[in-house]
C-alpha cells in the first residue's frame, strides 16, 4: 500500500532552519505531483507549496514564498522541503501527500484535500 513517511522536524529557533524529507513507497513516485501541507493547533489545514511530477514547476503559498523550497528526487522516491527563516507562526505539524489527480497549483491554492495520500506528519515548532 502507498505509505508516505516525513522526517526531519523538531524544535528551532526563529530565523533557523529545518528540512524536512517525505520518503514514497507503494507507489510510481514519478507519477505523481507532491505537495506539502500544514497544520497548526485549532487552525484549519493549510497549503505550503507543490512539485509538479518532473520537478520542473514548484508553487507555494503567499506565506513562504521565498523562504521554503521544495524539491524532490525521483531516483529516491523522496521529496524535500526546506525551511528557511522560520518564524513562530510556522509552528505546525508538517504533512506530505501524493495528488492523485494532479491538480493545477498555480492559484497558490487549494481547497480540496481529497484524492490525496497522506503521511502522517512531523512536527515543526519554532520559538521566538
Amino acid at each position: 500500500q502507498v505509505q508516505l513517511v516525513e522526517s526531519g522536524g523538531g524544535l528551532v529557533q526563529a530565523g533557523g532552519s529545518l528540512r524536512l524529507t517525505c520518503a514514497a513507497s507503494g507507489l510510481t513516485f514519478s507519477n505523481y505531483a507532491m505537495g506539502w501541507f500544514r497544520q497548526a493547533p485549532g487552525k484549519e489545514r493549510e497549503f505550503v507549496g507543490a512539485i509538479i511530477w518532473s520537478g520542473r514547476r514548484v508553487y507555494y503559498a503567499d506565506s513562504v514564498k521565498g523562504r521554503f523550497t521544495i524539491s524532490r528526487d525521483n531516483t529516491k522516491n523522496t521529496v524535500y522541503l526546506q525551511m528557511n527563516s522560520l518564524k513562530p507562526e510556522d509552528t505546525a505539524v508538517y504533512y506530505c501527500a501524493a495528488d492523485q489527480v494532479n491538480r493545477d497549483y498555480s492559484s497558490g491554492y487549494v481547497d480540496d484535500y481529497n484524492n490525496y495520500y497522506w503521511g502522517q506528519g512531523t512536527q515543526v515548532t519554532v520559538s521566538s
